[in-house]
């Protein structure tokens, strides 16, 4: 059976979708924008910034269903800009280790809200 993911320590679902959901040992992590669940604003401007935020809802989705970021097994990141993929990747690897998680990466038309980037996850957990 599969189970919504939920915290407070993330952005609410901005639609009619859960911020994660568990379908046995696998999590899926919807797509995250770079806000700031204490404020509702975006992290930062720079994609930098806005990248650890992403991630930093990531981790926190799936704290709330018992897993960590070395679960991630794969991630999908949409950028606003391909040029900024340079800089995004810096801040990525601040969340990972090896073995690092199978990944791609698109420039897209734009990602709402007008953030720079979306990140989406798929966890597994043992």
């Amino acid at each position: 059976m599969n189970k919504a993911v939920r915290t407070t320590n993330a952005p609410a679902a901005i639609g009619p979708y859960s911020q994660g959901v568990q379908a046995g040992k696998t999590i899926y992590v919807s797509g995250q924008l770079p806000i700031d669940p204490a404020t509702g604003e975006f992290a930062g401007e720079d994609i930098q910034a806005q990248t650890r935020q992403c991630l930093t809802n990531i981790k926190n989705i799936l704290a709330a269903a018992g897993a960590d970021m070395s679960a991630v097994v794969k991630t999908t990141v949409l950028l606003d800009n391909i040029a900024d993929f340079a800089a995004m990747n810096e801040a990525y690897a601040e969340f990972f280790t090896e073995p690092y998680p199978a990944r791609a990466a698109f420039e897209v038309a734009a990602v709402p809200k007008g953030a720079k980037l979306e990140i989406e996850a798929i966890a597994v957990i043992d």
